[in-house]
């Protein structure tokens, strides 16, 4: 395969997510009319630089991909056109490497002035032959692609193979009631208490799903099972997923980590694994952003923290009376099996505050759509420093409610709050 033309114009691997996310989250009659608004809306922007899509789906009794929708400034193809399996080794090799991009070989396609693509698989895998398929093909072309067109597509790839899942799942949502509402009690039951003391801090957390179930989650761990531990571990966490498939995965994160924690004594090491395990455990809803931190018994009031492509938390810091952030030490997790992550530390100084945060807070809209946004987190954090964590902890999410009280778009909300004593 030929090296592609590349730019540096690129997207960040969070910023593409929360650009599917959120452009799925409407509710479509089908998965064709989700798939066309999906690549229409994807060359329109700027960002990615494209210049053409095309959805191909799988019609397994000819063995052959059919065009099923374009769109873009290339010339027009045929709309009966279609590819046969046989003639393109793509289409079979999407399943092992989900995207594959290089020079386009078919005749028609390089007619209409389509010399480059980049192609991922997305829908359901179909077998045939003793070969496996997936069910639609997204194909883009660009006079050059970004030099991190492989990790887009990648993120592209698996957040529309979860809106096609998704969309399946509402249709089943009204049988789904009984069960969602047992699995509602086990996920609550699964949470901590609310308030945790830890020597000099004190500890309050809170989650609200938007639905019956949602994929917030946050506990306090002991990291090695000792009643006078001089480590504190508190983790929390936000599956992409919506409904039942995200409340699985938070699920499976709280039973993982909880089981982790006794055997891995290093941070990164836990969370690496974790990794793996999410990987290797959904083949679809693999997003799941993280942030396990440690408090320490220390004089100097050391925090250790991994942050897997979470929201940054907040840290309010009496000695400049300013915030800072407790920036991503690592990618989303799920998206890779062999993904890196490091452990950095802060100092939490006495009338210090930190806060946790999920999307759903960070991103509540209003009726005008203005998000919340990290300013009035910031504003509000500094502004009511000297309440109780608990008081901290509902005030903010007492205004994040009414903010967004006549707003579209909801998520579930999950906020922990920390606070180092001042003597």
């Amino acid at each position: 395969m030929a090296e592609l033309r590349t730019h540096n114009a690129s997207l960040t691997q969070r910023e593409t997510y929360k650009l599917i996310d959120k452009l799925l989250a409407g509710h479509f009659e089908n998965d064709e009319a989700l798939l066309k608004t999906l690549v229409g809306d994807l060359c329109e922007r700027e960002n990615f630089g494209l210049s053409g899509a095309r959805i191909w789906v799988l019609d397994s009794n000819e063995e052959r991909y059919n065009l099923l929708f374009q769109v873009g400034s290339v010339a027009h193809i045929p709309d009966n056109y279609a590819m046969q399996i046989a003639e393109q080794p793509v289409f079979s090799s999407l399943v092992e490497t989900r995207i594959v991009a290089g020079d386009e070989t078919d005749s028609v396609l390089r007619e209409k002035g389509i010399t480059q693509f980049a192609a991922a698989g997305v829908g359901e895998v179909v077998k045939r032959n003793g070969q496996r398929f997936y069910h639609y093909v997204l194909a883009f072309n660009a006079a050059e692609f970004a030099q991190d067109i492989a990790s887009t597509m990648t993120v592209i790839s698996s957040a529309t193979t979860t809106a096609l899942r998704n969309l399946s799942l509402r249709q089943q949502q009204a049988q789904l009631k009984k069960d969602l509402d047992q699995a509602s009690a086990i996920q609550r039951s699964l949470l901590p208490e609310h308030t945790l003391e830890f020597f000099e801090y004190s500890v309050f957390g809170i989650s609200l799903p938007d639905s019956v179930v949602g994929g917030d989650y946050f506990d306090y761990l002991n990291p090695t099972n000792q009643v006078d531990d001089e480590r504190c571990g508190i983790v929390i966490s936000d599956a992409a997923s919506k409904g039942l498939p995200a409340a699985i995965q938070a699920l499976f994160v709280s039973g993982a980590i909880r089981m982790g924690i006794g055997f891995h004594t290093k941070i990164t090491s836990l969370i690496s694994r974790l990794n793996t395990l999410i990987y290797d455990t959904f083949p679809y809803e693999r997003f799941v952003t993280l942030c396990y931190l440690e408090l320490t018994q220390s004089t100097n009031g050391l925090l250790l923290y991994c942050n897997a492509g979470h929201c940054s938390p907040l840290h309010y810091q009496v000695s400049t009376n300013s915030c800072s952030t407790l920036d991503p030490t690592g990618s989303i997790l799920g998206i890779s099996m062999n993904e890196r992550f490091h452990v950095e530390g802060v100092n939490m100084g006495r009338g210090d505050v930190l806060l946790l945060f999920t999307d759903g807070v960070l991103e509540a809209q209003n009726e005008h759509q203005e998000l919340f946004g990290e300013e009035r987190l910031r504003a509000f954090l500094t502004s009511h420093r000297e309440l109780s964590a608990k008081d901290i902890a509902y005030g903010l999410l007492e205004e994040v409610q009414t903010f967004s009280a006549n707003g579209v778009y909801t998520d579930d909300k999950t906020l922990v709050v920390i606070k180092r004593d001042r003597f």
